[in-house]
C-alpha cells in the first residue's frame, strides 16, 4: 500500500478510471453480442438497429481509449459484413 499522498490519490483516479472503463468495455460487448443475436434471428429492421448500436458504443469506447480504434474498427468491419450477408440471404 502507498505511503506518499500523491500515491494513494494517484491509486483512487486509477481505480476509479478501472471501473469506468470496465463499464463502457463490457457495454460494448454486450451489444456486440446482441448484435450478432439479431443478425442470426430477429427481422432486418432489428437487425440493422442492433448493429448500429453496438458500431455506436465501439466508436465511443474507441474515442474514450477504453478500446484500440482498430480494434473497434475490426469489430465494426465483421458486423457490417454479417449484416450485409443476412441481407442478401
Amino acid at each position: 500500500m502507498a505511503n506518499i499522498k500523491s500515491a494513494i490519490k494517484r491509486n483512487k483516479q486509477n481505480e476509479k478510471k478501472r471501473v469506468h472503463n470496465r463499464v463502457m468495455r463490457g457495454a460494448a460487448r454486450t451489444l456486440v453480442v446482441k448484435a450478432r443475436t439479431a443478425i442470426d434471428k430477429e427481422t432486418p429492421e432489428e437487425a440493422k438497429e442492433a448493429t448500429l448500436k453496438a458500431i455506436t458504443a465501439l466508436d465511443k469506447a474507441a474515442e474514450k481509449g477504453v478500446i484500440h480504434k482498430n480494434n473497434a474498427a475490426r469489430r465494426k468491419s465483421r458486423l457490417m459484413k454479417r449484416l450485409a450477408a443476412q441481407a442478401k440471404a
